[in-house]
């Protein structure tokens, strides 16, 4: 079994509780709000072609598909994507969610103005190739938005030893560890963003078993316009 059979087998078994958990009715609606605030931010004015990878239970592709932009998403987890399906299809504006690797997304060059990726960064295998793929899929001038913190500065104890050693951040003690992936895959303009409205809402709310309250970033980057696609 290859690492990456690993990882999606223990979040196909994670993906109820982990949807459950960020559907809790006394705050899904805070949540959303304040990611659409984010989102809003970071991205082009909607619609906009959006490629969200890694989307789990597709909470992000979500948030976007309701600020009007086209989005898909993709992951290779089955059981979060029956739980992102189920969510497209209650609203009117769906995303279109697909079974994808978000190391090499099967799509043509240049056919996104931007890709987005939430709590992806540290269980990403090869994340510098990941992010070179990204640039390829975006037109000139997109952008790339990933968010993401440090959650397991100490180690990851929720993978075995082979999925560990193959996850370059998943044990980053710095986001700027992630930063520097962004830049050196070639993006420009990168900037790093605390989400400080997370925060307050994690204060308030209380955040997952085996979670400590931490700071997120969102950090951004462009698509030179004169890149080849």
């Amino acid at each position: 079994m290859s690492v990456q059979d690993r990882i999606n087998g223990y979040w196909t078994g994670r993906a109820p509780a982990y949807d459950d958990y960020q559907q809790r009715p006394e705050r899904v609606a805070a949540d959303t709000a304040a990611w659409s605030r984010v989102w809003s931010q970071a991205l082009p004015v909607a619609p906009a072609d959006v490629l969200d990878v890694g989307t789990g239970s597709g909470q992000v592709a979500m948030v976007l598909a309701g600020l009007g932009h086209r989005v898909t998403g993709i992951d290779l987890a089955d059981g979060m994507l029956d739980r992102a399906r189920a969510h497209a299809a209650t609203v009117d504006n769906p995303p279109d969610i697909r079974r994808g690797d978000a190391v090499h997304p099967d799509f043509p060059p240049a056919g996104f103005d931007a890709v987005v990726s939430r709590y992806l960064m540290w269980t990403l295998r090869e994340p510098r190739v990941a992010l070179e793929n990204w640039i390829r899929l975006l037109r000139p001038g997109g952008t790339i938005a990933v968010v993401d913190s440090t959650w397991f500065p100490r180690g990851v104890d929720i993978y075995d030893d082979a999925v560990r050693a193959a996850l370059p951040l998943a044990a980053a003690t710095s986001i700027q560890q992630t930063v520097t992936v962004l830049e050196q895959a070639g993006l420009t303009e990168v900037t790093l963003t605390p989400l400080t409205t997370i925060l307050d809402l994690d204060r308030e709310y209380g955040v997952a078993d085996n979670h400590d309250v931490q700071l997120q970033y969102l950090v951004k980057g462009h698509r030179g316009p004169a890149e080849l696609t």
